[in-house]
């Protein structure tokens, strides 16, 4: 996975710049979470915002992953991706905390430093701008 993401200022949002890899774990961080048996509530907790608003991203940043694209984002949804990133691993803790890699990497398709680099990126890229 590319370990860098560009943001630039649009605004009151920010346009960034995703490598096919990039938007694939994003969909699929809000995708697994947006599957759970979540309450509105618990949904909010997790991310910064209900079903509604996770739906609207996930129809964002669907469909063919071949080359890098431009995706416009309100901050409010790059917080959502970033902590979907981070809550995701959190549901493949076994009793005692132990963390489950494997079930993590064929559910998602990806491994959990893929998850944390992207998420160190998006925390650093909104710094730069």
């Amino acid at each position: 996975m590319r370990t860098r993401l560009k943001l630039t200022r649009d605004g009151d949002a920010f346009i960034a710049r995703l490598a096919p890899s990039q938007a694939s774990a994003m969909y699929e961080a809000l995708s697994h979470l947006r599957e759970q048996d979540l309450g509105d509530t618990q949904l909010t907790l997790l991310v910064g915002a209900g079903r509604e608003a996770v739906d609207g991203l996930l129809e964002r940043l669907a469909g063919p992953r071949t080359e890098s694209r431009d995706i416009r984002l309100t901050l409010a949804e790059l917080h959502m991706a970033h902590s979907a990133l981070t809550a995701v691993p959190t549901m493949f803790l076994v009793r005692g905390g132990a963390f489950t890699e494997e079930p993590f990497h064929i559910r998602l398709g990806f491994y959990r430093e893929n998850f944390d680099t992207l998420a160190r990126a998006m925390a650093e890229a909104a710094a730069q701008v």
